[in-house]
């Protein structure tokens, strides 16, 4: 869950139109239109990448009357195919995949089962990536990916495919450290999964 309480704020008179705002926002909140950068307020998860990288300043963070809140409650959806869908990406139900959100793997699962196509409606739905948004991007993607949704990043984001799956570390990797136990790490997750 995300609750947020500020908002991105545009200087009309000190923005460029570059894009740039555009393209790092995790929500899709900020479009350019007629050059100049336009905030959807209902959108904007204040995470600070437009203000980060505008190198004019013309964005800068307020506060909002009321804060936004996103959550998605997995209890919403039917839990077998919540499990099956969390079983197939290789995470469990409760497995933190956003640690600067607090988000888990069956939050965003269920928003996937509830409709998200993409990381920026799972984002809109559930708060994920609207903090660093490193770590947990390629985790929203092998969930969609294990609902069948490929996905591509958009021009210019800030789309990480880091691997941090123990089902993707290679098997020559696996033997040649046994001290950290994958193969029995990978067997354990199965057994609990049953």
């Amino acid at each position: 869950m995300r609750k947020v309480h500020s908002l991105a704020e545009v200087d009309q008179a000190m923005c460029i139109g570059d894009r740039i705002c555009e393209n790092v926002c995790p929500t899709g909140a900020i479009r350019v239109v007629k050059k100049k950068a336009v905030v959807d307020e209902s959108k904007c998860g204040a995470c600070l990448k437009c203000v980060d990288y505008c190198e004019e300043g013309a964005i800068r963070m307020v506060p909002r009357s009321q804060p936004l809140f996103w959550r998605v409650d997995p209890s919403d959806v039917d839990q077998d195919q919540l499990r099956g869908l969390c079983t197939k990406a290789h995470v469990h139900l409760d497995d933190v995949i956003c640690p600067c959100t607090g988000t888990t793997a069956g939050e965003v699962g269920a928003a996937i089962l509830k409709g998200a196509t993409t990381p920026e409606e799972v984002s809109l739905m559930t708060g994920v990536r609207t903090v660093c948004g490193i770590y947990c991007v390629s985790l929203v993607q092998e969930l969609l990916r294990a609902h069948g949704i490929e996905t591509t990043p958009p021009k210019g984001a800030n789309w990480y495919e880091v691997d941090t799956s123990l089902w993707n570390i290679p098997e020559e990797v696996i033997r040649k450290y046994p001290e950290y136990r994958l193969e029995e790490s990978r067997r354990l997750f199965l057994e609990n999964e049953e």
